[in-house]
């Protein structure tokens, strides 16, 4: 009995942390986006899509390479991962709005969001 309410008590407690609280909002994002990434890769290997080389997105990783930390490199590569995380990335840090994303300085940030138009 005593087990039960322990759980019981757990339960009441992540649920409270987790509705009424922002304790864990950053842990829970960080677990969507790993299962978002998780899902294009298995996406990508039992797809039966041709994947063509795109010369422009390799001669513009060349490009900036040169501009880039290794952090920032790691980001540009999840940025160009796919299509549908490039046209995410361009629709919500490429528009009129003042978005940044934190992984970018801001005029790394702009010179991929010109360079991807």
């Amino acid at each position: 009995m005593r087990g039960w309410i322990i759980l019981g008590a757990g339960i009441g407690l992540l649920y409270y942390l987790a509705t009424e609280t922002d304790k864990l909002d950053e842990p829970i994002a960080q677990t969507d986006a790993l299962m978002k990434r998780i899902e294009r890769k298995l996406d990508s290997m039992t797809g039966t899509k041709i994947i063509r080389v795109d010369k422009n997105i390799a001669m513009f990783k060349t490009q900036i390479a040169e501009r880039l930390t290794r952090k920032e490199l790691a980001a540009l590569d999840n940025i160009l991962e796919s299509k549908e995380s490039v046209l995410e990335f361009t629709e919500k840090y490429c528009g009129n709005s003042s978005n940044r994303f934190d992984e970018l300085s801001k005029d790394n940030q702009q010179f991929i969001c010109d360079k991807l138009r």
